[in-house]
C-alpha cells in the first residue's frame, strides 16, 4: 500500500487544565462539533479546540475529522496534515474515522489518501476491527487502476479474520466489480461463499454485473434472488433497472414498475428518478411521464430526467414545456438541466430556442457554460445543416474544443456533403489522438464516400498495426422476456435460416414499393449489387426480421442499437413499418426513432 502522508503536527500554548476543567472543555468541544454543519461553524469549533489545548485528544479529533468530512470536505486534508502528529495516541476508532472520512469524500485526491491510514494503523500497533475493512475496501474500489492495493486489503481482511463478515464480504464484491470485467469472477467467488439471506448481498453482486457490462447476468441473478425468497429492497430494484436500461428491455422495466407497487417498496425520489430514466431509455416515454406525474416530491434530477426522455424521442416542444414548468414550480435549473433542454432543441431542429436558452444560462441564471453545453450547440447547428455557423461557433469558444465536438462537426460535414472539410478535421483529430478508434473510422468513412479505396485500406492497415478495432454494430430485441443480440451478417442465432429468408422477403417487398437502397452507406469497394446485399444484413434489420417472425401481426417492435442508425436502415425501416403495418421503435446511440406508416418521429432530422 502507498505510504501515509507526512504529518507536521502543531504546537499549542494553551495552559494546562485541571482534569475537571479539561473534561468540561472536551464535552463542550464535542457539542460544538456536533452542531458544526457549515465550514464557518467548523472553523469556530476548531478555534475552541486549539485554544483549549485539545489538539492531542483522540476523541475530539475523531469528532473533528468526521464533522469536516460532512460539513467542509475541502478542509479535511489540511486538518489531518496539521493535527495528526506522530505523538498523537492513535486508536482504532480514530483510524477508522480517518479511513471512512477520506473514503467518502467528494474530492478524488482525498479519497485516494484513505488507504494510507491502514498501514499507519499497523505501524502504530493498532488492531483493525470489522468496521475498518468496509471503508478500506471502499477506498480501494476508488483506485481502479491499482487493483493490487485492493488485493492486499483483501489479504489483510483474511489475516485478521474479518473476510467472512457479511459487511466486509459485500464490500469485497463491490470492490472487485469496480476493478472491471476481469475481476467479476473474484466478486462472484466471494458471493458464492456467502450466506444469501440479505438483499444487500444480492444487490452488491447484481450491481457488480451491471457495472461490468454483464446486465443479462444481473437479470438472471435477480430471478435467482426471487426464487430463493429474498425480498428485494430499493437498491436491488435500482440495480435491476440499470440492467434493463442497458439491455433496452422494456418488458422488464414495466414489470419492475409493477413489482415496486406489488411489493410496496418505498417510492423514494431516487427510485422514481431511476424508473423515469429506465422507462424512457427503453422506449416508454409516456410511462416515464406517468411516473413523474405520480411523484409527491420532485428533485431537479426528476425534471431533468423527463426533459432528457422527451428529448431522446424528438419531442422537443414538450421538453421545452417541461423545462418552463420546472421554473414555474420554483425549481431552478442547473447546468445538467440546460444540457437536457439544449439536447431537446438540437434533436428537434429548434435552433432559435436553443440559442435563447444558451444565452439565458449565463445572463439569467449565472451558470457558466461548460464544454458539454458548447457541444450541444455545435451538434444543434450541425444537425440543422448550418455547418459554417457551427465552425464559427467553435472558433469563438472560450475553451479548446474537445474531440467529441470535432467528431460532431465531422458527422455534420458528412451528412451535408462537406466531405473536404470533414476530411481535414478527421486528419487533425487522428494526428492529435492516434489511439482513438473513432478517428480512424471517421477518416476511413470519408475516403470511402469519395471512392478513395486505397487511402481507406491504408487507414484500416494502420488500425490493425496499432491493434485498434472498430466497434461492431450490435442490435438487441426482447421477445417473450428473452433478449436476442445480433451483429451485422450474424448467423449464430438458432433461427438464422428463417431470419435470412425473412430478410430476403423484406428486401423484395421494399423493392416492390420503390425503395432504393442507399448504397453510399456501404463503405466497401463493391459493385452496386453487392453493396445492396451488404445493407440487408445490418444488425437492426436482423433484429426486426426476428421480431416479424416471432410476433403476431400489428405487434409493436422495439430494437436497441449500440451505434447511430445509418441512413439506409432509417429509410428502409420507414418502408418496413408501412409494408408490414407495424410500429417499430429503434433506440440508437443518441435517441429514439418511432417508425409508423412510413414515417419517423424524428422527421428525418437526426
Amino acid at each position: 500500500m502507498p505510504p501515509p502522508p507526512p504529518y507536521t503536527g502543531v504546537s499549542s500554548s494553551a495552559p494546562h487544565l485541571s482534569p475537571p476543567a479539561a473534561r468540561a472543555a472536551e464535552q463542550h468541544c464535542l457539542r460544538l462539533l456536533t452542531c458544526s454543519l457549515t465550514p464557518a461553524s467548523l472553523l469556530q469549533s476548531l478555534a475552541f479546540l486549539l485554544k483549549s489545548g485539545l489538539h492531542s485528544n483522540p476523541l475530539v479529533l475523531t469528532k473533528l475529522f468526521a464533522a469536516s468530512a460532512s460539513a467542509a470536505p475541502a478542509l479535511l486534508e489540511p486538518l489531518v496534515a496539521a493535527l495528526l502528529c506522530p505523538s498523537l495516541p492513535l486508536d482504532t476508532f480514530l483510524a477508522n474515522t480517518l479511513i471512512r472520512s477520506c473514503a467518502t469524500s467528494p474530492i478524488p485526491s482525498v479519497r485516494h489518501r484513505a488507504v494510507t491510514f491502514f498501514p499507519l494503523m499497523l505501524r502504530s500497533a493498532v488492531v483493525p476491527n470489522k468496521f475498518t475493512f468496509p471503508f478500506l475496501l471502499k477506498a480501494c474500489a476508488a483506485l481502479p487502476g491499482s487493483p493490487s492495493v485492493g488485493l492486499q486489503a483483501h489479504a489483510a481482511a483474511l489475516k485478521f479474520g474479518f473476510a467472512t463478515d457479511q459487511y466486509v464480504s459485500n464490500t469485497l464484491i463491490h470492490m472487485y466489480s469496480c476493478f472491471g470485467g476481469g475481476f467479476l469472477g473474484d466478486a462472484r467467488n466471494v458471493f458464492d461463499r456467502m450466506p444469501k439471506d440479505s438483499p444487500v448481498t444480492w444487490s452488491a453482486m447484481i450491481g457488480g454485473y451491471v457495472r461490468g457490462g454483464l446486465s443479462s447476468d444481473a437479470v438472471v441473478l435477480f430471478r435467482e434472488m426471487q426464487a430463493d425468497g429474498v425480498r428485494a429492497d430499493e437498491v436491488t430494484v435500482i440495480g435491476v433497472l440499470a440492467a434493463a436500461t442497458d439491455l433496452g428491455a422494456l418488458e422488464l422495466a414495466r414489470w419492475v414498475r409493477y413489482f415496486v407497487e406489488r411489493e410496496q417498496i418505498g417510492k423514494s425520489v431516487t427510485l422514481c428518478n431511476a424508473l423515469i430514466d429506465t422507462l424512457a431509455k427503453c422506449g416508454d416515454v409516456d410511462g416515464a411521464v406517468a411516473v413523474f406525474e405520480g411523484m409527491e416530491q420532485r428533485s431537479v434530477v426528476s425534471w431533468t430526467s423527463l426533459i432528457d426522455a422527451l428529448a431522446m424521442e424528438g419531442r422537443g416542444e414538450e421538453a421545452v414545456r417541461v423545462f418552463e414548468d420546472m421554473k414555474v414550480a420554483g425549481v431552478p435549473p442547473d447546468d445538467v438541466a440546460f444540457i437536457g433542454v439544449l439536447t431537446a432543441c438540437s434533436h428537434a431542429g429548434m435552433v432559435d430556442e436553443g440559442c435563447d436558452y444558451f444565452d439565458a444560462m449565463k445572463m439569467e441564471y449565472g451558470i457558466e457554460p461548460k464544454i458539454e453545453h458548447y457541444g450541444c450547440m455545435v451538434d444543434m447547428f450541425g444537425r440543422a445543416g448550418m455547418v459554417e455557423r457551427a465552425m464559427e461557433f467553435v472558433r469563438t469558444m472560450p475553451m479548446q474544443p474537445n474531440p467529441i465536438i470535432w467528431r460532431s462537426l465531422v458527422a455534420a460535414c458528412r451528412a451535408h456533403g462537406r466531405l473536404e472539410l470533414g476530411e481535414s478535421i478527421s486528419k487533425s483529430l487522428l494526428n492529435e489522438y492516434p489511439a482513438h478508434e473513432a478517428n480512424y473510422v471517421m477518416l476511413s468513412n470519408v475516403f470511402a464516400l469519395t471512392h478513395r479505396w486505397k487511402e481507406k485500406s491504408e487507414i484500416r492497415r494502420e488500425m490493425s498495426k496499432r491493434g485498434i478495432k472498430k466497434v461492431p454494430g450490435c442490435s438487441v430485441v426482447e421477445l417473450d422476456g428473452e433478449v436476442h443480440e445480433f451483429i451485422a451478417g450474424d448467423e449464430s442465432h438458432p433461427q438464422y435460416k428463417e431470419i435470412h429468408r425473412m430478410i430476403e422477403e423484406m428486401a423484395k417487398e421494399l423493392r416492390r414499393i420503390g425503395h432504393i437502397a442507399a448504397t453510399s452507406e456501404v463503405l466497401l469497394d463493391l459493385d452496386e449489387e453487392d453493396k445492396e446485399g451488404a445493407l440487408q444484413w445490418h444488425s437492426e434489420k436482423l433484429a426486426i426480421a426476428l421480431a416479424l417472425l416471432r410476433t403476431p401481426p400489428g405487434t409493436q417492435v422495439r430494437v436497441v442499437k449500440n451505434l447511430r442508425v445509418c441512413s439506409d436502415c432509417h429509410a428502409a425501416i420507414k418502408c418496413i413499418s408501412q409494408v408490414y403495418h407495424r410500429e417499430i421503435i429503434v433506440r440508437d446511440r443518441s435517441r429514439f426513432h418511432r417508425f409508423k406508416d412510413g414515417s419517423c418521429s424524428c422527421k428525418d432530422f437526426w
